[in-house]
């Protein structure tokens, strides 16, 4: 078992205004009660924090008051607050905007960010891709503009700013493929947080419970009836040329891309086989 350094969060409970209750399916169909995603189930309560994916308060500087914890996701993130001016009928203290934001690498405490079309190149700061110098790494990035960020935001990710031309930024994505994406669109500068996710253990199956996982069992130690890896005396190979799932389909490094999807143009390398 191995476990995650949160000696650089913030101890503090979460902002009561920006988190909410979301009711979990864990794997059952809300029309049916029927289990339709298998090995789901349990787990401890959690509440959502509302994260601010996109740009709505643009050339505010915006000071980081708290690093914390979120268990609906790898990376850590960050509380932000905006010091806005009073309005007629508010008093300064109510004019105080807070939001929280995924964390970039080395964020600190007192540091600045500010979402702006062209913002200093320091981790943190949101801006459109058009205006990022090649090299770059950035996270949390938008396809279309105005959407709100949705690709590289897992723990330890980033990708890299490679081109612009046309109108388009090319970027290398985390899985080594090569994309266009719209240079009107906006992202974050720097890595997400917590990169050392990836070497994290659970260790042992009481933790993988409290996260909502149920144990999965391995189809070759099923019988054929219930699984095409199953049967043969002891512990034999599968028996078939290429791994299938349980319903008899390809599994293990089939494509399952769309061939006619429209954004295939956009990608100008696929990613590399493991």
């Amino acid at each position: 078992m191995t476990g995650i350094d949160f000696s650089l969060l913030t101890k503090k409970r979460a902002e009561k205004s920006l988190v909410k209750y979301v009711r979990r399916s864990v794997g059952r169909s809300k029309a049916s009660g029927r289990i339709t995603t298998r090995h789901k189930g349990g787990g401890v309560k959690k509440l959502y924090r509302i994260i601010e994916f996109s740009q709505t308060k643009m050339d505010m500087p915006a000071k980081v008051i708290a690093l914390e914890y979120d268990p609906n996701r790898t990376g850590f993130i960050a509380l932000i607050e905006y010091s806005e001016l009073p309005s007629q009928n508010a008093s300064a203290s109510q004019s105080k905007v807070r939001q929280y934001i995924v964390a970039p690498q080395g964020l600190k405490v007192g540091d600045t960010v500010v979402f702006s079309e062209a913002a200093p190149l320091t981790p943190g700061n949101r801006m459109k891709l058009k205006n990022i110098s090649v090299g770059t790494n950035v996270y949390n990035i938008e396809l279309e503009p105005g959407k709100g960020g949705i690709l590289v935001r897992s723990a330890g990710n980033a990708a890299q700013v490679l081109a612009q031309e046309h109108g388009f930024t090319d970027i290398k994505m985390p899985s080594s493929e090569i994309r266009k994406v719209k240079g009107e669109c906006f992202a974050t500068i720097g890595m997400v947080s917590n990169p050392e996710n990836r070497f994290y253990r659970v260790g042992k199956a009481g933790k993988s419970r409290l996260k909502g996982r149920r144990p999965h069992v391995r189809g070759s130690a099923m019988n054929p009836v219930d699984h095409p890896h199953g049967g043969g005396e002891g512990r034999q190979p599968i028996g078939l040329k290429h791994p299938k799932t349980p319903w008899g389909l390809p599994a293990l490094g089939v494509k399952t891309r769309y061939r006619k999807k429209w954004t295939n143009k956009f990608i100008i390398q696929r990613r590399k086989k493991k």
